[in-house]
């Protein structure tokens, strides 16, 4: 054969099924098809939340024991998070993508058909370990699908399954709970997993580049990085053990040393991980990817917001059932007002980014614009009806919503493609991490400063203070109406005045908890300005100052 037609046979073009399956797919179906698992998977890190007390009777296990059941899906989660783009092209990412996939639903199954508790412990991580492939390679596919103008219309398709499945997670789990058991928390996911794995089987394909990189690490063969996985691992356990037992455990005050030799073993493992990945050739987790100006700031700005909102999303349900007496469903439906507001800003800014404006201002508005509506929660009391409750967490999750696609695509802006697939993992990571965090903090706010301000409310709870005196003559006064008994009204007096305390004192450490979170989002409205400027036109490759 000539060299002529030689290089004619190389230069072929592709076969009609080829050109279909490259080239002729809507992004758009792409983009439909994959966000389908990335909810999916976000949604079961809050759906169980409200559920751990029925889990834990229904299982028969102790309550506090119920809450590994979030512990273990988070570790798992923050185990395979940064190293998933290292798999995706070991495997493929759409390999990897449907693996994922198909594990995630069989593992949903096992938790829903749980017989004791370390049986669902068990089928969690499994869980976990699948998902966490899920939300990084449904990014990296869209970031593929759409040219640079369109990132941000991408973005905003990706951004209102992740923001809001932890916002409806909570309301969702807790209709199904009510109404058909907890284990439909679980089973809900089978016919959403099995459609997304059929849809994403026909649509989802691997670009060139990553089948060149693929290729590339086939051929230079290369141990696997045992000892990076063993460190990642034990990293991620003891984070997740000192944030979920902490407060329980009474963290650095710990008589049995607990959170101490957690707390070692994770800066330990922290600091060698780091070490080790950053002098190998072929890393399990790229920290490379935080050279990138742009990047690294993105990356504690969606720490911190998704610490926010998971405070949030925890804190207001436990509010408004134990201060309001709402049941787990009525808690929810309040919150669900907040995804049409999501939904509604993040179409409106999908088309900001779209016409050219810069991402930076698009972030520092939103996070004006969250700490407004944590702001307003901080202003509660105990006499608002659920408008109040439905305005401020409008405002909170539509600042939220303006931050997101912005934030990806500024985030992404000059990654190279080779690196997308690690920047996405650990960025993932960083956003589900921040989402512990944030639960773990409120939960200390919540406990220290109820113990603060029972403290200072009893100062004043004294037989020489007139409103005192006052309130427990007329209570018992109608208490001895009811019951004819001195003694008794007397008791049921003073009993009266404690429970007001214990619900006064329990009010102020909620609204503090909102006023800390709020105060969280002027300092990185600030940290905005400090990323360069991230503005895409048509045709465009990077754009930056």
């Amino acid at each position: 054969m000539s060299t002529a037609s030689a290089s004619a046979t190389i230069a072929a073009p592709p076969t009609v099924a080829e050109a279909t399956s490259e080239r002729a797919i809507n992004p758009w179906i792409v983009a439909l098809a994959v966000v389908n698992p990335t909810f999916m998977e976000v949604l079961d890190t809050t759906i169980a939340n409200v559920a751990l007390r029925y889990i834990a009777g229904g299982l028969s296990a102790p309550a506090n024991d119920s809450e590994w059941v979030i512990t273990s899906y988070l570790a798992a989660n923050a185990i395979i998070l940064p190293m998933s783009g290292w798999l995706a092209v070991r495997l493929g990412r759409r390999n990897y993508f449907l693996l994922s996939m198909a594990v995630f639903t069989l593992a949903s199954a096992l938790c829903g058909l749980a017989t004791n508790l370390g049986m669902l412990i068990a089928a969690r991580v499994l869980q976990g370990l699948a998902g966490g492939g899920l939300q990084p390679s449904s990014q990296g596919v869209l970031l593929d699908a759409f040219p640079k103008e369109k990132q941000g219309a991408a973005q905003t398709l990706f951004g209102i399954a992740a923001l809001l499945a932890p916002v409806v997670g909570p309301t969702l789990g807790g209709w199904l709970t009510d109404n058909y058991g907890w284990r439909w928390c679980f089973y809900i996911n089978i016919p959403v997993g099995i459609f997304a794995l059929w849809m994403c089987s026909r649509v989802v394909r691997d670009p060139a580049y990553l089948k060149t990189q693929q290729a590339e690490m086939r051929k230079k063969g290369g141990p696997f990085d045992t000892l990076g996985l063993c460190l990642l691992s034990l990293t991620m356990i003891c984070w997740e053990i000192v944030l979920s037992k902490g407060q329980e455990w009474d963290w650095f005050g710990d008589p049995f040393g607990r959170v101490q030799t957690f707390a070692a073993l994770f800066a330990l493992g922290l600091g060698w991980l780091i070490w080790r990945e950053l002098r190998i050739q072929n890393p399990l987790i790229n920290f490379r990817t935080l050279a990138d100006h742009n990047f690294r700031w993105a990356c504690v700005i969606i720490f911190c917001a998704f610490a926010s909102l998971y405070a949030n999303t925890t804190t207001l349900p436990g509010l408004l059932q134990s201060l309001f007496g709402y049941d787990a469903t009525t808690s929810g439906l309040v919150l669900s007002p907040a995804g049409a507001g999501a939904i509604v800003m993040l179409a409106i800014v999908g088309r900001l980014l779209g016409r050219g404006v810069d991402a930076r201002y698009l972030m520092a508005a939103g996070l004006i614009t969250m700490g407004a509506g944590a702001f307003g929660m901080s202003r509660f009391n105990l006499e608002i009806d659920e408008w109040h409750v439905i305005e401020a967490r409008v405002v909170f999750i539509v600042g939220l919503s303006m931050i997101f696609a912005p934030l990806n695509v500024a985030a992404f802006f000059n990654i190279p493609p080779q690196l997308r697939g690690a920047a996405v993992g650990l960025l993932a990571l960083l956003r589900n991490e921040g989402g512990s965090v944030g639960t773990s903090v409120t939960k200390v706010i919540l406990d220290r400063r109820e113990q603060f301000h029972s403290l200072r409310l009893g100062e004043n709870l004294d037989p020489l203070n007139p409103a005192v005196t006052d309130f427990l003559a007329q209570a018992q006064q109608n208490l001895l109406q009811v019951t004819g008994d001195p003694v008794a009204a007397n008791q049921m007096a003073l009993q009266t005045l404690a429970n007001l305390r214990v619900q006064q004192s329990s009010a102020l450490a909620y609204f503090d908890s909102f006023f800390v979170f709020a105060a969280l989002s002027v300092p990185l409205a600030a940290l905005v300005f400090l990323m360069r400027r991230s503005v895409a036109a048509k045709g465009e490759h990077v754009a930056a100052e």
